[in-house]
C-alpha cells in the first residue's frame, strides 16, 4: 500500500531501490510482520533499468514461488529459460535425463514487464510503503550505526528512520557510498553491446550462448516473441568496433557458428550497451545496514545471474533479520547471520566470475568439463545446474565431476583416433 508523504517516518526497515531486490525484500520483510517503507527514485510506476540480460535463472525459482509470482510471470508471457552453449568442442545441448525429471528452470522477461509487476506486487502487500519519488541523499547516525534516511521527495526533503536500512540501489549505491562500505572492482575485460530483436528464430526456440574464447555472445527469447541478443567482445576490439557500432554488431552476430538469422529479424531497440563494466563486490553489512543485490555483489554480465542473485539476497535477508528488525532479537546478530550466508553462496562464483572476466581462454579444468559436457548428457546435466547456479563452483568441479569428464574425454580420443595399422600375418 503507498501512503501520503504526511505519514509517520518511523519503520521498521528502510529499502532503498524498487527493483527486483528492493521490492521483493520488502514483500518478504512485510509479510514477517516488518513495517517497510521502499523507496523508489524514479516517480513513473512504469520504470525499469534498461541495461539487463533479462533473464531470471533457476536459483531463483523459489523466491519466485515464495512471492507468488509465477502465475503472473507465465499470464505476463516470460518464456522458461532452457539453454544450450557453443564451445569449440561443439554445442553443449543439456536434457533431462530419460525417465528424469524436467530440467529446473525459471524465466526470461523483459525488465520492462518485470520491474512494474513485482514494484506493484510490494505496494499491493500490507506493511509495505511505497515511496516513489524518492532518492536518499544521506544516512541518519547515532552511536556509530545508521538509524535511517534523508530522502529528497516530491515535497521536499524528508526523514525517515528505521532500524535497518536496506540498499537495493544497484551496483553504484548510495547507501554504500553514504556508508562508506569497503567497495573492491574487479576489472572486466569486455565490453557489451545488446539490442532487442522481434522474429529471430533460435534453434529449439531456447537460449544461445557463444564460449569463444575470449569473445562471447547471447541470445536469450524473452517475452511478446523478443529475442535479447548481445555481444560481449574483447576489449582490444573496442576502438574497431566503436568506428561503426551497427555494422560491427551485426558483423560480429553473422560470423557466430551457426547464427541466428539476425538480417531478416526486426531490430525494435537501439543498440545500447557499456564499454566498462567493472565486478563489484562489497561487504553486504555495516551497523544498521544491509545491501542486497547488485549493491551487494555486481556480477559479470555474461551469465546473466544478477536479477536470480537479486531475489535470492533478498530472501537470505528477509529470513535472517525479519524478527531482529521488527524488534524482537538482536539486529547485529542477525545482520552477521546474513552476511554469511551472503559469502557462502556467492563468494565463489564471484571469484570465478572475476577470474574469467579477464577475458581469457578457458583454464585446463574448464577445458576438461566444457569437452566432456559437449560429448555427454550428464556432463551437459552438470553443466546446466552450475550456468543455472544451483551448484556452486566447489560441486562444479569437484573430484567425481572431475575424474567423469576425464573418463569421458579418455573415450572420446580413443573413439577418434584410427586402428593401428597392423602387418599382415604372412608378411
Amino acid at each position: 500500500m503507498t501512503n501520503p508523504e504526511s505519514a509517520g517516518d518511523d519503520y521498521d526497515v528502510v529499502i532503498s531501490g524498487a527493483g527486483p531486490a528492493g521490492s521483493a525484500a520488502a514483500i518478504l520483510l512485510a509479510r514477517r510482520g516488518v513495517r517497510v517503507a521502499l523507496l523508489e527514485r524514479r516517480s513513473d510506476p512504469g520504470a525499469y533499468k534498461v541495461l539487463c540480460t533479462h533473464s531470471l535463472t533457476a536459483n531463483a525459482y523459489p523466491v519466485l514461488d515464495e512471492l507468488g509470482l509465477v502465475p503472473a510471470l507465465e499470464e505476463a508471457g516470460a518464456v522458461r529459460n532452457a539453454a544450450r552453449w557453443y564451445t569449440r568442442w561443439g554445442w553443449i545441448e543439456p536434457r533431462a535425463a530419460p525417465g528424469g525429471p524436467e530440467l529446473p528452470y525459471a524465466y526470461n522477461i523483459r525488465r520492462s514487464v518485470l520491474d512494474p509487476l513485482i514494484r506493484s506486487h510490494a505496494a499491493r502487500t500490507p506493511g509495505v510503503d511505497l515511496l516513489p519519488g524518492h532518492r536518499v541523499t544521506g544516512l541518519i547516525r547515532e552511536a556509530g550505526r545508521t538509524v535511517g534516511v534523508r530522502a529528497a521527495a516530491p515535497r521536499g526533503e524528508r526523514e525517515i528512520r528505521a532500524r535497518l536500512v536496506v540498499g537495493a540501489d544497484g551496483k553504484d549505491s548510495a547507501v554504500a557510498g553514504l556508508a562508506e562500505v569497503p567497495t573492491r572492482l574487479h576489472e572486466n575485460g569486455r565490453f557489451g553491446y545488446l539490442a532487442h530483436f522481434r522474429d529471430l528464430p533460435l534453434h529449439g526456440g531456447i537460449g544461445q550462448t557463444w564460449f569463444l574464447e575470449p569473445d562471447m555472445a547471447y541470445a536469450f527469447p524473452n517475452d511478446d516473441g523478443v529475442t535479447v541478443l548481445a555481444v560481449l567482445p574483447d576489449k582490444k576490439r573496442l576502438p574497431a568496433f566503436r568506428e561503426d557500432l551497427e555494422g560491427s554488431f551485426f558483423d560480429f552476430v553473422r560470423a557466430l557458428p551457426d547464427a541466428p538469422p539476425i538480417d531478416s529479424a526486426e531490430r525494435i531497440s537501439k543498440i545500447i550497451g557499456t564499454v566498462d563494466y567493472p565486478l563489484v563486490t562489497r561487504d553486504p553489512t555495516a551497523p544498521g545496514i544491509a545491501l542486497i543485490g547488485d549493491a551487494a555483489l555486481t556480477g559479470d554480465p555474461l551469465w546473466g545471474v544478477g536479477c536470480g542473485w537479486a531475489l535470492e539476497s533478498a530472501h537470505w535477508l528477509a529470513r535472517a533479520v525479519a524478527p531482529a528488525a521488527a524488534g524482537h532479537g538482536d539486529l547485529d546478530r542477525s545482520l552477521a547471520a546474513y552476511a554469511r550466508t551472503h559469502r557462502r553462496r556467492l563468494r565463489g562464483h564471484q571469484s570465478l566470475a572475476v577470474d574469467f572476466a579477464r577475458a581469457r581462454p578457458f583454464n585446463p579444468a574448464e577445458r576438461l568439463v566444457f569437452s566432456a559436457a559437449a560429448r555427454d548428457e550428464t556432463m551437459a546435466r552438470h553443466m546446466y545446474l552450475f550456468a543455472s547456479r544451483l551448484i556452486g563452483p566447489s560441486r562444479f568441479l569437484n573430484p567425481v565431476a572431475l575424474t567423469r569428464a576425464a573418463v569421458v574425454d579418455i573415450r572420446h580420443r580413443r573413439a577418434s583416433t584410427p586402428t593401428a595399422h597392423r602387418s599382415h600375418p604372412d608378411s
